[in-house]
């Protein structure tokens, strides 16, 4: 699997900001220990995945025990990912094997996000960005084909839906492309994110092939999914009526999905430097340069 170097991966995200929400005002991202530091200024915290509970597949060490200690605390901890190659069963064995101890309902991914939003609409055939391993689980009710080197499934389809790209490959976007030139059709992205942190780099996802797709075909994606206001009004429904937003906190170790999605959806942000995005980086260069400041940088999730 192709992976980016963090300048690439920030170069990716800056050259598409005129498809994300803008920047909210600048925080002052005052430096802390963990999240813990912060818990009597927040009733909730929303938690990103990748870069705060884990990185690949291991655990980020001492983050579950956090966990713990928030709640036993009265705090809510709801995890917003997104990881849309999952069905949500996966998702959750997935945190389970992680030794992570979730309720389902607070697990909001932009999966389930896209799934919320187009509840029982009639969509046609849709044409799915898909992994074989993980399969289509919660979108079985829909007519779906998956895509792969066959022309005739990418005429046929009447939409294209982005889940995961895990076995996405340059053939299949050309053939993507062309199909979009030839009769443009909706395409509907459920993971915004362009890479993810890897145990040996960042794994390119489907928001950058995407972003890519709009810039050689023309089309307009709609993304579902951080840093987007829709995967964060599903949070807050989750979280029952009455939220205060300025006392919800967006945990993140990426600038340009969560800590934007976080100014986006009115609630405070904070950074992990120490995992993710900007392990063993110069933050304040990156915060520069891209003029997205969270509330908080964290030494720890």
């Amino acid at each position: 699997m192709k992976t980016l170097t963090t300048e690439e991966a920030f170069a990716a995200y800056e050259a598409v900001r005129g498809r994300l929400p803008p920047a909210g005002p600048p925080g002052a991202a005052r430096r802390i220990g963990s999240i813990e530091d912060v818990a009597d200024r927040f009733d909730v915290f929303l938690l990103d995945a990748f870069g705060v509970l884990n990185i690949g597949e291991t655990a980020i060490p001492g983050v579950a025990a956090r966990i713990e200690r928030l709640r036993a605390r009265g705090k809510r901890v709801l995890v917003v990912t997104n990881a849309a190659g999952y069905p949500h069963d996966l998702l959750m064995a997935r945190y389970d094997r992680l030794g992570y101890s979730f309720d389902p309902a607070d697990v909001v991914s932009s999966r389930a996000t896209l799934s919320d939003a187009i509840g029982g609409h009639e969509l046609g055939l849709c044409g799915l960005m898909v992994s074989r391993a993980t399969g289509i689980g919660d979108f079985a009710s829909l007519r779906t084909l998956r895509l792969a080197e066959a022309p005739e499934d990418y005429a046929r389809a009447d939409r294209f839906v982005f889940l995961g790209s895990a076995e996405w490959s340059e053939t299949r976007q050309r053939l993507l492309e062309d199909a979009l030139r030839d009769r443009p059709r909706p395409v509907l992205v459920a993971n915004p994110d362009i890479v993810a942190p890897r145990e040996n780099g960042f794994s390119i996802e489907p928001g950058y092939f995407a972003h890519r797709l709009a810039d050689r075909s023309g089309a307009a994606p709609e993304f579902f999914g951080k840093p987007f206001g829709n995967i964060y009004d599903l949070a807050f429904r989750r979280c029952g009526p009455g939220i205060d937003k300025a006392r919800v906190l967006m945990v993140g170790d990426s600038l340009h999905t969560d800590v934007l999605g976080a100014q986006t959806a009115g609630i405070a942000s904070a950074l992990v430097t120490s995992h993710g995005f900007f392990a063993g980086g110069a933050v304040e260069h990156w915060m520069d340069r891209s003029g997205i400041r969270p509330d908080f940088l964290l030494d720890h999730p």
